[in-house]
């Protein structure tokens, strides 16, 4: 299979996923016969999804191998978290070629003739900026492209569940995921690179997958100015390269041009806005300074595309957010207010920790399900540093059981088993609870919050926290 050759099928396994589903997506909208397979196509928290893909032609079979007996696909398209023995794989006439999600996606951008391959990476705000950029791009009339890790509110119609948009040619923005270092697998003319924290990695590997990462940008690096700090300046030679710092400062660092984020404000309705580079003052789809901080990078990312300064300004002020993302989904009973948010590694809590509290006249309780066991192993110690240090008196930290979506595991640690030792460590027998199940963590909050105070019910991958968080305050 080459690039410039498109394929007659493909086939994705876990094709309700959120970056399988758009890349299926993507593969019908060039004309492929797609088809795909999920273990949980009949959960309703993924209807949205589902249901886009049938109305675009995409048939879903059980994974269970059947889709072999209509003939075999030209290739059968993965992910990491596709174990060795799913019947997918088991069931594949001998020869049939594998792919994993990045290279098929690699191919497919060749299919589309994109002239400006635009890939963001970053342990934090990827999805969001991916979003945000292409809803921009959207609004300055450049109609781009776009394949994100989340639903785009901008994005969404009948047909398509708005993690996906084919654009007309021009620039295609695509979200690169690190935690596989997948985001080596693919080539762009555009690398943008928010941050480096710990979700997967240790600090030092990542900057070294984010070095190469940024060897193969062909053109255009957009960088934090903490990125460029970690991988040196020497990872961003020959190439027109720009940074955003949220750090005072004049118009140039270590060498580079520099954009800087001017100010970050709430109102006491709630409202979120932002200012940077002298521009004129925008709103934010949500509070808290990363969000302000991702507006930011995709500013300067349109500034260095050419767009005008003031043209720029007004379209990421435009943005209309990403479903799951601070979303509020009520009041409960008791006043307290409830959102649900995609936050999944220590950065992204302590940020939805900060814009709850930025809104919040009274405690804060984050209610957490990790999603796999692997990731909260490896941040556990990390999460706990994070959340002693931002956690104000009286809130709270509440871990659900951890969210298995498949793949080998040793089934640790186990939330409970954190809980107990984050309240051994902090002398807190009250900042930590552990819930054995979604009834107990409702009940929980119907008892202990009251008016002024805000919950965040987080957690990646598993789209019905997003319901439950509905339904406890409808029921409430």
């Amino acid at each position: 299979m080459e690039c410039e050759t498109s394929p007659a099928s493909l086939h994705f396994v876990g094709v309700g996923g959120i970056g399988m589903s758009a890349l299926a997506q993507m593969s019908a909208a060039l004309g492929i016969r797609t088809t795909g397979s999920d273990r949980a196509a009949g959960s309703p928290e993924n209807a949205r999804i589902f249901h886009a893909l049938e109305a675009q032609g995409i048939r879903i079979y059980p994974q269970d191998g059947s889709v072999y007996r209509d003939g075999a696909p030209e290739a059968v398209v993965y992910s990491t978290a596709i174990e060795e023995d799913n019947p997918d794989f088991a069931c594949a006439p001998e020869g049939t070629v594998r792919l994993h999600r990045s290279a098929a996606l690699e191919k497919l951008i060749a299919l589309s003739h994109a002239e400006n391959r635009i890939a963001v990476s970053g342990t934090c705000g990827k999805t969001s900026v991916t979003a945000h950029l292409a809803e921009a791009l959207y609004h300055l009339g450049a109609d781009p492209g776009m394949l994100c890790g989340g639903l785009v509110n901008a994005f969404v119609s009948e047909t398509f569940a708005g993690n996906y948009r084919r654009g007309g040619g021009g620039s295609f923005v695509v979200e690169a995921d690190e935690s596989d270092k997948s985001l080596l697998n693919y080539t762009a003319d555009t690398a943008v690179v928010l941050n480096i924290g710990t979700d997967h990695y240790s600090k030092e590997e990542l900057a070294e997958v984010f070095r190469k990462f940024l060897a193969g940008a062909r053109r255009n690096i957009v960088i934090s100015d903490r990125v460029l700090d970690a991988v040196g300046p020497e990872a961003c030679a020959g190439r027109n390269t720009v940074l955003f710092s949220a750090e005072p400062g004049g118009p140039e660092y270590r060498g580079f041009p520099v954009f800087r984020l001017d100010s970050c404000r709430v109102t006491p309705g709630g409202g979120a806005y932002c200012s940077f580079d002298g521009q004129s003052e925008i709103p934010l789809r949500a509070p808290g300074h990363h969000n302000a901080w991702n507006a930011l990078a995709v500013y300067a990312a349109l500034v260095q595309a050419g767009f005008a300064k003031a043209d720029a300004n007004r379209a990421v002020g435009a943005f209309s957010g990403v479903w799951r993302r601070f979303d509020r989904a009520g009041t409960l009973a008791t006043g307290a207010v409830v959102y649900d948010d995609y936050a999944h590694n220590a950065e992204k809590i302590v940020s939805c920790a900060d814009a709850a509290r930025s809104i919040s006249s009274g405690r804060v309780f984050l209610l957490f399900q990790p999603h796999g066991y692997g990731p909260f192993g490896f941040m556990r110690e990390e999460l706990f540093r994070v959340l002693q240090a931002n956690l104000r008196p009286g809130d709270v930290f509440g871990l659900l059981p951890v969210y298995y979506a498949g793949g080998t595991s040793s089934f640790k640690p186990r939330a409970e088993d954190v809980a107990a030792s984050y309240r051994a460590l902090s002398g807190d027998a009250e900042r930590y609870p552990y819930f054995a199940d979604r009834e107990a963590a409702g009940r929980y909050l119907l008892e202990r919050t009251g008016k002024g105070e805000t919950v965040v019910i987080m957690g990646a991958r598993d789209n019905s926290l997003s319901i439950w968080a509905k339904k406890i305050v409808c029921s409430a």
